[in-house]
This record gives structure tokens, C-alpha cells and sequence, in this order.
């Protein structure tokens, strides 16, 4: 339930953090010129930045726009999609060690056009099971059924996980927690993800205090740093 009361995109339908998502997702529309949009990872430097609730919510806007959307769990480490949703946990490592196809763990979720493969069980070997060709084939599928896949993972500097997906993918968000991570840190995850391949959409900002109002600020800026959503 805790989760679930962070889902402020339905929820709070007229605030200004969801305003601030819904313009989000008009930028995401608009992200990528040389090419299809359609799997979209988001993650953070480290734990704590705000990256699954982040996913989530932007999942719900694109879905609330009218597009198709399936949040995937690929945090194999500390999974938490399956909670934000009230779901159960079965789902990706069910499916990449062969025990049943993506059409038996696909979830519908409380909200319109918007579906839910959770993590599975946790393994011992997640970067062995996300570098597979099985993962590949997932997401081949699981794109047809869908207008966007958005993928939570983890933090980057903990573990090899999200750089070994991050050219698997049309396109990276990055998530940084106000006042959690330092800039160096920040800076050494995008890195990261550049040496992997990864197509760094932007950046979003959260966690910060505006203007005097209390609550959770949301902030988009593109690759080169320009803002592109700030709380009215």
C-alpha cells in the first residue's frame, strides 16, 4: 500500500506532479528522431533515487494518452514493480528459465491499456539470464503486443545489470534523487551506460523542492541538459 500511494499520476490526476508527468510523456513522444521508440529503461546511479516509482508512473501516463504499455521488472535484485501494482511476482526469470512463454505471466493492472511482467524469483545469476538471447526474444514479443515496454532496473553502480540491457533498448532515462546522489556519481552512471551502447534519452530530476511547496518536484532535461519540464 505504500507503494501504491505514489502512484500519483492516477491518483492525483490534476496535481502538478502529474502535469509535470504528462508533459514527460509528450517529450518521450518526441525523443528519438532516428527511429522507433518502444523499449524504454529507466535507472539510477543508486538505490533510493526514486527510479521504480519514477517508471511507474510514466508507464501510467503513456497508458492514460492512450498507447499500449507493459511495465517490465528487470530489477533482478530488488524488485518492487510487482508491489507499486499489487501484483504477483512471477514473471521474467519464470520465463528465461523456461518455465512457460510471456503469454502466462503478463499482468493487467487496476488502470486502462497499462500491463505488468513482474521479476520472477530472484536468481543467482541475473546478468547471465539478462544477457541471454531468451531476453532478446522477450522483448521481440513482448513489442508487438505493446505501444511501449518500460524496463525498472537496477542502479547502475551497484551491479552490471542495467549496462548489459542498455543496448537491448531504444532508449535510457536516468533518474537522479535530489539531495541522494552526488553529481560525481551521476556523471560515472552515465558513463557507464554510454561505454554499453546505451541510447541516454535524458535525464529526470526528482525530489526536488520548489518554490516553497512541499512534495515531490519532477524535472526533465534532455541529454545536453536543457530543461524541459519544471513544476508550474
Amino acid at each position: 500500500m505504500v507503494y501504491r500511494r505514489q502512484l500519483i499520476a492516477n491518483e492525483k490526476f490534476k496535481s502538478s506532479i502529474a502535469e509535470a508527468y504528462r508533459a514527460f510523456r509528450t517529450n518521450l513522444q518526441h525523443a528519438k528522431t532516428d527511429g522507433a521508440l518502444k523499449s524504454i529503461l529507466f535507472t539510477s546511479s543508486s538505490s533510493g533515487e526514486g527510479k521504480s516509482i519514477t517508471a511507474a508512473n510514466t508507464a501510467i501516463a503513456l497508458a492514460q494518452g492512450g498507447a499500449k504499455v507493459i511495465v517490465l521488472d528487470c530489477d533482478l535484485h530488488s524488485p518492487v514493480q510487482h508491489l507499486i501494482f499489487g501484483r504477483i511476482a512471477t514473471g521474467i526469470t519464470n520465463i528465461l528459465m523456461g518455465q512457460g512463454t510471456v503469454v502466462d505471466y503478463v499482468q493487467n493492472t487496476d488502470i486502462s491499456n497499462l500491463k505488468i511482467l513482474a521479476s520472477g524469483p530472484i536468481p543467482p545469476n541475473p546478468s547471465e539470464l539478462l544477457n541471454s538471447n531468451k531476453l532478446v526474444a522477450m522483448l521481440a514479443t513482448l513489442g508487438k503486443q505493446a505501444d511501449y515496454l518500460i524496463i525498472d532496473t537496477p542502479p547502475v553502480l551497484a551491479v552490471t545489470d542495467t549496462c548489459v540491457l542498455a543496448s537491448k533498448v531504444d532508449g535510457i532515462i536516468i533518474v537522479i534523487g535530489a539531495g541522494v546522489v552526488r553529481p560525481a556519481q551521476a556523471q560515472e552512471a552515465r558513463e557507464a551506460l554510454a561505454r554499453a551502447n546505451g541510447s541516454i534519452l535524458g535525464i529526470i530530476v526528482n525530489r526536488v523542492k520548489s518554490d516553497g511547496l512541499l512534495g515531490d518536484d519532477v524535472r526533465y532535461c534532455d541529454y545536453r541538459g536543457r530543461v524541459k519540464k519544471t513544476r508550474n
